[in-house]
Formats: C-alpha cells, structure tokens, sequence
C-alpha cells in the first residue's frame, strides 16, 4: 500500500527554515500501526494524520518516529497551512480534536494559523544542578530569578531560563543524562531560552531537546513555546499581555530558522483564558510511502 505524506515547514514561509513536518490528509482508513510505521519512514519529528470527527471539524493524531503523542503545534500549522492551500478550508476559525482535547484554529486574512493549546498547568520545581549538568553549562549560567520548572499547555515540558544569547549558543547537550531526567519527570523534552535577544522585536530565543522521543534537537515547537508565554505571564516578564502578539525565535543554532507567533486573552481578572501559537508555512512535496 502507498501513502502520499505532503511534507512542509512550519514556522517559516522560507523552504530553508522552519521545522518538518509531514501531513497525511486522508488516514481514516490507516491503523495506528501504520501511522507509526509512515511516521518512522517519514523521520520527522512530528507527521500528523487527518481524519473525521464527530466531535469537531477535524481529528488530528500525531506521531513521531517512536511514539504517538498528544499535540504538535507545528505540525498542526503545517496541515492547517496545506488545506488552505487546497481550498479544502477558507479563513475562519475551526475546531480539532486531539489527544489533548478540543482545541480551536484560527486561519486568518494574512495566511497566518493560529492553534488555541490548553490552559497551562505549572507542574513541580526541578532542580538547576541537575539540568545544568545535562546542559554541560555551569549554573550560574542558568537565570538566577526564574524557575526551572515544568509546564504543560498540551504537552509537559522543562522550562529552562538562561542568561544570554551566548549560553543558549554554547549549550553541548549531553542527550543520555537528558533522557532520563526527562523519563523521571514524565517530560517531553527541555525547552531553554533567553529574554536576551539581539534582534528587534524579539521576545525569547529557544532551543528545544526532546531525544526521549528521537527528536534531539527541534528548530521550531509550537506548544513549549504556548508554555513559555504562560510561564513569563506568570513571572511578570510581559510588557502589555493584553494586547500584543510576540514573537518567538527558534532554529538558528540549527541553521533553520523559525519565527513562532505567541499571544495570551485575559480574563477579567487577568487569568488566562486562552493561549494562541501560530505562524506561517511552506509546502515542500508530497512523498509516496510504502507499506507492506
């Protein structure tokens, strides 16, 4: 059995940069054995999988190499991306169905996507030696002021702050020792950054480790980048929350550059009521996979 997988880049209008991802649009018919053998053939870090709903406009399953997980943003722009393109959608705001739960998508008049994650969920305080250590970085290059600690708005992540742009660059990650720490807090990956960028307009830049599930290193992650907006909400590192879309850069060090997009609703209590990532894309080509 064939499978057309459309692969694009999220994040990103340019074909050198943003992050791969696959897209199956019609997998109603694949078991989940085949998902994750298309998956794995695939080798992206995410290939998303299309399907009908009887809850919401679309059911969306993702899976990495190893693994299905529950969410993927930049693959949920990728596929929202592709079926625009395809005229299958027009600009409107849509609901998906994921393991995550019932979340909603917003195509907007400039092309770009929007995903509404969960609402965060702070999760326990992890000790800096330990992540330091697995950084290959002294402590005191981790900000002195801001938590290492995990947060979820979908999928649980390590969020960890360092000081500069130059720490973020030098980080050697020792992939076994992150591993298992993130196999001992129930993770996904680290998500480490800086509020120390040198470009204009920039909020954070990142790196992301997730090589639990076979993805060392990602150039552009839309749910730890929903996280980390909640996270500097929640320790007053945003000017004007109400009404300001950030940007996120990711990918650099990697040579594949990725903008992400990041804005918060506040309740009126200034509680946060709902988290929308979001960007661009670009379609690559479509792939023909083999089954057996």
């Amino acid at each position: 059995m064939e499978v057309e997988v459309s692969t694009l880049h999220a994040f990103s209008d340019k074909a050198l940069g943003g992050n791969p991802a696959g897209v199956v649009l019609q997998a109603a018919h694949l078991s989940e054995f085949q998902m994750q053998e298309v998956a794995r053939q695939v080798g992206f870090s995410e290939t998303a999988f299309v399907m009908p709903s009887d809850q919401a406009d679309f059911k969306v399953r993702y899976f990495t190499p190893s693994d299905e997980v529950d969410l993927c943003g930049h693959a949920t722009i990728a596929l929202f991306y592709l079926m625009k393109t395809q005229h299958i959608i027009e600009v409107g705001t849509y609901t998906l169905e994921t393991l995550a739960g019932i979340l909603e998508v917003v195509i907007e008049v400039n092309g770009e996507i929007y995903l509404s994650q969960t609402l965060p969920k702070f999760g326990e305080i992890v000790d800096r030696q330990q992540i330091a250590d697995s950084l290959r970085i002294p402590l005191h290059d981790i900000h002195a002021e801001l938590p290492v600690q995990i947060v979820s708005t979908g999928l649980h992540d390590i969020l960890i702050a360092v000081k500069d742009i130059d720490v973020l660059a030098k980080i050697d990650p020792d992939f076994q020792r992150i591993t298992e720490i993130c196999k001992a807090h129930h993770v996904i990956g680290y998500h480490v950054f800086t509020l120390a960028s040198d470009a204009e307009g920039v909020l954070a830049e990142c790196r992301n480790f997730a090589p639990l599930y076979d993805i060392d290193e990602e150039s552009a992650t839309g749910t730890s980048n929903g996280a980390l907006l909640c996270y500097l909400y929640q320790y007053n590192q945003l000017t004007d929350p109400h009404h300001h879309t950030y940007t996120i850069r990711q990918g650099y060090t990697m040579n594949r550059p990725s903008e992400i997009r990041a804005r918060l609703t506040l309740g009126s209590s200034n509680e946060i009521t709902q988290i929308q990532v979001g960007g661009s894309a670009v379609h690559i080509e479509n792939i023909q996979i083999h089954l057996p």
